[in-house]
This record gives structure tokens, sequence and C-alpha cells, in this order.
């Protein structure tokens, strides 16, 4: 008799918890089949991938906490990411659609949206975010991002098996959120040229093809033990300025790139990359791996003038860069590239003191 009691008991127990578990998730349902658009938590997201009406379509694969991959071959831009997942997280529904903007809205998201589903690490058990077994990866929305409210304070959204689309706004934030939601790969790219702190450097050559007396090699045999070669002579230079030198090895922690020039014409990319380049610069990191970049002037462009009156050849602000690799033509700036591309005789030529 007692052994049926605890049956009995166990029995009510597991009932009440599936109640308590089916309910709520046939109320969510409804809510999400109108317009449930947020990601409550954005840490299990596995995926994203959205694509547009001009054949644009992106990847975005998390492979680790921070570290996601795009189209499964490049790095991905983090800053991107956390703003995209942030927005995801606090979208909400300012209103559904009126019916006299009902057709309009729903024509202008049929040819001018992007497609986004997203893909997160579900459970196929899952008590109270407690007890988590097998888990597994599933596309949890499919929705579609459109243009902006004619007021430019929401997006038109429509959630896939829904009937009616919504206004949708970020809270707190005055705008529109649909330039968030890009299909364009170059979009979704880390800039990253040189990523290296200085106890990661094993050398840095950096030669001025046109002046070759400034060009010079650091090699690095640890922070405290760094020699200075020029390239010209092949001579050690014993009397450098150390500080400028710190300075400048510090600068390739965090350098980057402006734009891909995917758009530029073959002919004329072709042209640039078999020009002079300005600089080489080459760094070699302590486990073994080679970064070469080249870069190049840029045709002035800006009717920029010199200080005479007279228009410059060369563009003063930027100029081109052939990266991984010599795979990719990019657009850089001298703002960046000036503090790492110090000529020799900055580093000979110490301040006065």
């Amino acid at each position: 008799m007692k052994k049926n009691r605890v049956t009995y008991l166990i029995v009510i127990v597991l009932a009440v918890v599936a109640l308590v578990l089916v309910l709520p998730n046939h109320k969510s349902t409804l809510k999400k089949g109108l317009g449930d658009f947020a990601i409550a938590d954005t840490a299990s997201v596995t995926k994203i991938f959205m694509a547009d009406m001009r054949n644009n379509h992106v990847l975005l694969t998390k492979k680790s906490p921070g570290n996601w991959v795009l189209n499964d071959t490049l790095k991905a831009r983090s800053e991107g990411l956390d703003m995209l997942l942030r927005t995801m997280m606090n979208l909400a529904v300012k209103a559904p659609v009126p019916r006299a903007s009902y057709n309009n809205v729903i024509k202008r998201l049929a040819t001018n949206s992007v497609k986004v589903e997203i893909y997160q690490k579900k459970y196929r058990i899952d008590l109270f975010n407690t007890i988590r077994l097998f888990p597994h990866e599933k596309r949890t929305k499919v929705y579609y991002v459109g243009s902006a409210t004619p007021d430019n304070m929401g997006t038109f959204m429509y959630m896939e098996g829904s009937d009616t689309p919504f206004v949708v706004y970020e809270p707190g934030f005055r705008g529109f959120v649909s330039a968030r939601f890009s299909a364009r790969p170059n979009d979704w790219r880390d800039h990253t040229i040189f990523k290296k702190k200085p106890s990661e450097i094993k050398s840095l050559k950096i030669e001025f093809t046109q002046q070759p007396k400034e060009s010079y090699l650091i090699n690095m045999h640890g922070l405290n033990k760094v020699e200075v070669i020029s390239l010209e002579t092949g001579e050690k230079i014993r009397d450098f300025d150390a500080r400028r030198l710190v300075d400048l090895v510090n600068g390739y922690r965090d350098i980057r790139y402006e734009a891909v020039l995917d758009a530029i014409d073959p002919a004329k990319a072709d042209s640039i990359i078999h020009s002079t380049p300005l600089h080489i610069i080459t760094l070699t990191d302590t486990a073994g791996n080679v970064n070469r970049v080249k870069t190049f002037r840029r045709r002035n462009m800006e009717g920029d003038y010199d200080m005479e009156g007279n228009l410059v050849a060369y563009d003063l602000n930027r100029l081109y860069a052939l990266i991984n690799n010599g795979k990719e033509l990019v657009l850089i700036q001298y703002f960046v590239f000036d503090p790492i591309t110090r000529p020799l005789s900055y580093l000979i030529n110490k301040e006065e003191k």
C-alpha cells in the first residue's frame, strides 16, 4: 500500500511539472507567432544567417564566446556582432501595422527586406534551466527586416508564419535598426591588418622602396633585448631612441584598414599592385607566422592643395594596401599607418633633452 502511494505521488509530481512546462509554452508560442522578435538568451545563439533581395548573404557562426566566423572562412567583426546581438535581445514591438498601410508594407517587405534566421543551442530536456540534457542546434526564429518607418523611429518587421507585420524598435535608441541587419559580407569582415603585442613579435622589417637608407629591421630577442639593423648597410644601429622604438612597436597592437576595394576595376587594381610600393612591412611573430603588407600611393581624388596652393598629385589622407598575402587590395589611412612606418632617421635622431 505504501509503495502504491509513493508511485501515485511521483506520478502527480511529474504531471504538475509537465503542466508547468507545457502551459507557458503554449502561451509563448502564440506570442512568438505574432511578434516576439527578441532573443532573451543571446549567449545561446550559435549561427545567424541573413540574405537580401540583391543576392547578398552572410553566415555568421560562433566558434567560441566572442569569436565569430564569416561564411566559414573569414574572421567576423566583433564590434558588429556585439551590436547585432544586443539589438536582437532588445527588440520590442511598438504596434502592428495599421490596416490602411498593410498592403503597402507587405509589398515593400516582399521586395526589399533581409531574411534573418537565428539558430540557438537548445536542450531536449530542460527543467527550470537547471537540469539540461541532450543539447542540439535548433533554428528558433525566422523573420524579415524591412525598411524604416516614415518617421525613422521604427522598422517594419515580419515573422515567418505570422500574418501580421509589425513596427519594431529598440527601447532607448532613437532611430531604426534595419541597418544593423546587413547581408553584405564586407559589413561583417574584421578589418584587422596587424594585431600583435610586442611580446608576440619576433622581427619587424620596414622597407622604404624609394628611400633605401630609411629601411631597417628590428629583431626582438625578448622585451629587454632589441636590435635595429639598417637594411642599406647591414650595420646594427648602436644609438637609437628606445622610447620612439617602443612607441612604434606598440602601434602594431591594433591596426585596421578602412574599406575593402572589392568594386574597383580589375585593370586599375592590377595597375596599382604592379606599381612601386611606398612601404613594404613584414612582421614575423614568435610562432613563425609572416604577415607582409605593401602600401601604394593613391592619386589625388579630393582636389587637395599644398601650402602654396598647388594641386598635389597624391591623396594626402589615404593610400592603398595589399594584404592577406597579396590577395586583397584595401584602403588605409596615413593617420593610422604613419606611426608604425617611421623612417630610420626618426629612430636615431633623439629628441633634445
